[in-house]
């Protein structure tokens, strides 16, 4: 089975994530500190330059105090992103 790496998913929930911390007032720091996820990370997944994993999905969405599901909805963003 071949390895699928989805670019564009992995950026637009990065953006996705951005975008909610920056709704909900709260620092890269603040995030990292409360999903127990170094900054540096932090950065990597907003900026979609890693494929995070689920286990991340979950911990920064607990952070967030939002579902899981709500960090990977991306309708919105995908038909912004098809739309460029």
């Amino acid at each position: 089975m071949k390895y699928q790496r989805n670019d564009n998913a992995i950026i637009l929930i990065g953006k996705r994530i951005k975008k909610l911390r920056i709704s909900q007032g709260i620092s890269q720091s603040q995030l990292a500190f409360e999903c127990g996820i170094r900054i540096n990370q932090i950065g990597r997944i907003e900026r979609g330059e890693i494929n995070t994993s689920i286990t991340s999905i979950f911990a920064i969405a607990k952070a967030l105090h939002i579902k899981p599901h709500d960090l990977i909805n991306l309708e919105i963003e995908i038909k912004n992103y098809l739309s460029l």
